[in-house]
């Protein structure tokens, strides 16, 4: 029998060779793999099926168990595929690859709890440390953080992950997961170096999304983007994926095809806010498609909606990146927008292989994707006002809000302050954003606060038992009484929505500000007390205040925020005049003014056609940005941050003088002439 192009061999001839043991283990491989090149990954399971059951004996049947299992795995065969691998570490119980799978099936079988106690057993026979064991306790330790983290078990998520951290420090995966679950828990310092990580270190694994958490660094920000698109993203082969051609379309007055790429195109802080302004669109002017990413739902109100107004709608979570690229590409899109960045189950690879003319950064991510794909970013001037464009790598194009939101939103009846576990009596702040917002920075400001307003509360989110007592905790070490804390549980949104008027001032976090948060907070009546920074994340929220029509409530400094809401808790009738401004008149604000949003945006895209038809497409500005980072990372290491604008700007200049100085800089149109 020729092995020339197992491939085309026959079944029957290929099982009588296994039975009949005619079939070399290096064959059984070549035979497999070669079915499987020809689509026939049925047939290749029957040759190792066949090839199993007559080769008991075979030194090396546990390979052939493992191959097994990936090829009924493959199938959908998910029961085959795990006596497959529980009879592969039958016969070598420290096979790292087996551990791992097995384990991942079970996970995806619904029994966490197995799966973990399936790698736990694959750590205790690689103590001894070989660089495949290591490799394999590694991948071990990574499953059971994101296990336990997905569980909610977050304290034993972050021990996993640290002993990820200390056995492989270059390796970003875990130390990425581990600053983000720090955020949550509000483990202060968040980045604590040891004897075998140091800062650099956990510094160069955080997210982009977690760094906006962290610091107001726009330009180190930029520069993390930077780096995390060549790591996440790199560069895929696209030398078999034709870029798409511009299509001639605004001479003749065609309508734009203008694709959504998101997770979170349902009940979703993302959703809430699109849904409206997506409904606005006019379908004269614009033929929308989505393409979904995200986590099935069923009967969702938002996916609902939306199914409503896209022409078409594509889910493709299950698709391979190359191949939902191709789809989109065969879509003919004209203007792409990237709803994601880099958060939670983005697909940022799909825009590496340029399906679509036009690359757009919007609504999703606060700040730079800092990619060689995405032409442009849109955002209003308050949030990137002409002097910041040098922290974005696209083109900044305005609209007036970058907030959207939903008018339709349902409302639930607002409670009672008692219903709500709030006191009869007192002055209450709020505070609705994620615990991840909250830096210890952020939290000596509110213990300042409250210190300063006697009789007042403080109403949070609750980040679990665990997170509360900490901040209870933490309070009273700054001398305020823990009973002061108020945490809400979580809450279907209506019932949110309606609890946020019985707050009287909105506190706003920093460097990352309230995004929807906010805006649900003046939809409601509630004014938010806030200050600006450099970063997008930091300017959001006094964006938002601004375009609901309470610039007043925009401080200078963090301590003019501190003094500023002392002084209000002592003088409620002026919140209260803004309150009732709020309620009683939404819609002159240019925050409610969805119709307008919709224009622009539509206007925008006609204008990106016009561009691209023009040769006129923006090339994103990637120079110098690995120094940048370099600089930005030296700063933050010596705790250098939070410096006025100008002190900022002239700071880097000086850096990027000296390094000059040792290594000639070409200029980048940023901060270096």
């Amino acid at each position: 029998m020729t092995m020339e192009h197992p491939g085309d061999l026959p079944l029957m001839p290929l099982l009588a060779a296994a039975r009949g043991q005619q079939l070399s283990f290096n064959d059984l491989f070549r035979v497999a793999e070669g079915l499987e090149r020809a689509g026939r990954p049925v047939d290749a399971a029957e040759v190792y099926k066949s090839w199993i059951a007559f080769n008991d004996g075979h030194p090396f049947l546990h390979l052939v168990l493992f191959n097994y299992s990936v090829a009924l795995r493959q199938l959908g065969d998910v029961a085959g595929s795990i006596h497959a691998l529980r009879a592969c570490l039958k016969l070598d119980p420290r096979f790292g690859p087996a551990h791992i799978n097995l384990g991942r099936a079970l996970e995806d079988s619904g029994l966490a709890a197995a799966a973990i106690q399936q790698w736990q057993a694959l750590l205790e026979t690689t103590a001894e440390s070989t660089a495949d064991r290591v490799s394999h306790r590694l991948m071990a330790l990574q499953h059971i953080g994101r296990v336990m983290e997905n569980a909610n078990l977050l304290e034993e998520a972050e021990t996993a992950l640290w002993q990820a951290m200390e056995l492989r420090p270059d390796r970003t995966e875990a130390g990425q997961h581990w600053s983000a679950l720090r955020q949550r828990q509000c483990k202060w310092p968040i980045l604590a170096a040891s004897q075998h990580v140091t800062f650099r270190q956990m510094l160069d694994a955080m997210s982009p999304l977690a760094l906006a958490c962290y610091c107001d660094d726009p330009l180190f920000q930029l520069a993390r983007a930077h780096r995390y698109s060549k790591s996440f993203v790199g560069r895929p082969d696209i030398r078999d994926f034709a870029a798409k051609p511009v299509q001639a379309k605004c001479a003749t007055g065609k309508r734009l095809r203008v694709g959504y790429v998101s997770s979170d195109l349902r009940d979703h802080a993302v959703g809430f806010a699109l849904r409206e302004v997506l409904e606005l669109h006019d379908p004269a002017q614009v033929e929308l498609y989505a393409y979904y990413c995200g986590d099935p739902v069923t009967n969702d109100e938002t996916q609902n909606r939306m199914k409503a107004v896209f022409a078409v709608w594509r889910d493709i979570t299950a698709m391979e990146d190359d191949k939902a690229a191709r789809c989109i590409r065969d879509d003919d899109i004209d203007i792409l927008i990237d709803v994601n960045g880099y958060t939670k189950n983005a697909r940022t690879r799909i825009f590496a292989y340029r399906p679509a003319p036009v690359i757009v950064n919007f609504c999703g991510y606060p700040g730079s994707m800092g990619s060689p794909f995405h032409h442009y970013i849109i955002a209003d001037e308050r949030v990137i006002p002409p002097e910041n464009e040098i922290f974005y790598s696209e083109k900044v194009l305005h609209i007036p809000c970058t907030q959207p939101i939903d008018r339709k939103r349902l409302r639930g009846a607002r409670p009672s302050r008692v219903e709500a576990g709030l006191p009869d009596e007192g002055f209450v702040f709020a505070c609705f954003n994620g615990m991840q917002k909250i830096t210890a920075e952020t939290f000596a400001r509110f213990m300042h606060i409250l210190s300063g307003a006697p009789g007042s509360f403080l109403w949070l989110l609750s980040g679990g038992e665990a997170v509360d007592q900490r901040l209870r905790g933490l309070a009273q070490d700054a001398g305020v009484s823990p009973e002061r804390l108020i945490f809400a549980p979580k809450a279907a949104n209506p019932d949110h929505l309606a609890r946020l008027g019985l707050a009287d001032l909105f506190l706003d976090t920093f460097p990352y500000g309230a995004h929807s948060t906010a805006a649900d907070a003046l939809t409601m009546g509630l004014p938010v007390l806030t200050f600006a920074g450099k970063s997008f994340a930091a300017r959001f929220c006094a964006s938002i205040v601004t375009a609901a029509g309470l610039p007043e409530l925009i401080c200078n400094s963090p301590e003019g925020y501190v003094e500023t809401a002392i002084a209000l808790s002592r003088t409620p009738e002026r919140l209260k005049a803004m309150a009732t401004m709020l309620n009683e008149r939404p819609n002159a604000a240019e925050l409610h003014d969805m119709e307008g949003l919709a224009q622009r945006l539509q206007a925008l895209y006609r204008h990106m056609q016009e561009e691209a038809e023009a040769g006129r497409r923006p090339v994103p500005n990637l120079r110098n940005l690995d120094i940048y980072y370099e600089i930005g990372a030296t700063l933050l290491e010596a705790g250098v941050d939070g410096l006025e604008d100008g002190a900022y700007r002239s700071l880097y200049r000086a850096r990027l003088s000296e390094w000059h100085e040792f290594s000639p800089i070409a200029p980048d149109g940023r901060l270096w002439p």
